[in-house]
């Protein structure tokens, strides 16, 4: 059995800013946290890459400032009735979770915590983990940071009849694409789903999809889905045409959207998504994630319990979750749709206080 002091569950925003924070407080070389990574290279995410002006803020008090992206002010919101536009209360950055989880684990390694990639963990009980190839790990203290993938032995609840899942492709990089979507942030409705789309580095899009299950089986798959919503909704259609015919298009079944904890066991932190999960059409889950795992550092570097943080943690994230929760369960509703789209042209300044009331505090 292989022991060590605390051990880090997931490469991802959350679990880096985590090992980070610790290792910059100073913890000597054989205290230090190790950080577990199933990934050997990161590549895109499921999720993310839309950083906020608070996210940003975040990543500078880590020491990262250096990425690159599409600076992104404004939102661009679509529904079958038409689009309204609405500024952002501050920039923001679009940038791919290849280059952002990259960067992170690589300050990680720089300010001295021990990373290790290329690491599958098969199942959990309590803080003692059994990896794939049968080697047993022990921790004093867990930090669970796996994102929307729940780790067997420490899941989250499911129970929604017609469940949430979430779909992610890369479209172009290509001129007229660029063209498209400019420096905005695209929020498409439809039908018991949404798609969100924004600019990368290269100029390449990331499309993420958030929907119910029931839509995903009565298109046939990931394929029928993108184009039966494109013929539905022209806009989103001509954004779509940019995807290669050879580009994998990402799932995750049971995203818990809304759902958020205070409640953990001695000696395991739970960060990010495996703490709170903020619906994406709020952009606010890289903060989430970020957030968690600086204030999880700090609450082990006090020497308070996991009990005590989950309990403060939970209380940050009550705000922005509830609001980013009302307004998906509008936003699913094509009912709804047309008074969101009229209220958003009507009070352009509505869509900004919606944004800064699904920040994350602190």
């Amino acid at each position: 059995m292989r022991r060590c002091g605390t051990l880090i569950l997931g490469g991802g925003p959350a679990g880096s800013a985590a090992a980070i924070a610790l290792a910059q407080a100073g913890a000597d070389r054989a205290a230090r946290p190790l950080l577990i990574e199933r990934q050997r290279e990161m590549g895109d995410a499921i999720c993310g890459g839309f950083l906020s002006w608070q996210s940003l803020s975040a990543l500078e008090r880590l020491g990262l400032t250096k990425l690159r992206g599409a600076t992104l002010d404004h939102l661009r919101l679509f529904t079958a009735q038409g689009r309204a536009d609405a500024p952002l209360p501050r920039p923001a950055l679009g940038v791919s979770r290849r280059q952002l989880d990259s960067a992170l684990l690589d300050l990680a390694t720089s300010a001295g915590a021990g990373v290790e990639r290329g690491i599958a963990v098969a199942r959990a009980e309590d803080r003692r983990l059994w990896l794939t190839d049968g080697t047993e790990l022990a921790a004093d203290t867990l930090v669970l940071a796996t994102g929307k993938y729940d780790l067997r032995g420490h899941g989250r609840p499911r129970g929604d009849r017609d469940p949430s899942l979430g779909l992610r492709v890369r479209l172009g990089p290509a001129p007229g694409l660029a063209r498209l979507l400019g420096s905005a942030i695209e929020l498409h409705l439809f039908d018991r789903g949404y798609a969100g789309l924004s600019l990368q580095e290269d100029g390449s899009a990331n499309l993420c999809l958030a929907l119910r299950k029931s839509r995903l089986t009565e298109a046939g798959g990931p394929a029928g889905l993108l184009a039966a919503i494109g013929r539905d909704s022209p806009a989103l259609g001509e954004r779509i045409a940019y995807l290669a015919p050879d580009q994998p298009i990402d799932a995750i079944a049971a995203v818990p959207y809304g759902w958020r904890t205070g409640r953990t066991v001695p000696g395991i932190y739970r960060l990010g998504d495996q703490c709170g999960v903020i619906p994406s059409l709020a952009g606010e889950g890289m903060g989430i994630a970020l957030a968690s795992g600086i204030a999880a550092a700090q609450a082990l570097a006090a020497g308070h319990g996991a009990e005590r943080f989950q309990a403060g943690f939970a209380a940050r994230t009550r705000r922005p979750i509830l609001v980013a929760r009302t307004v998906l369960m509008a936003a699913e509703q094509p009912s709804l749709a047309p008074a969101l789209l009229g209220l958003t042209r009507l009070a352009p300044g509505l869509a900004a206080l919606v944004a800064r009331a699904t920040r994350i505090s602190g």
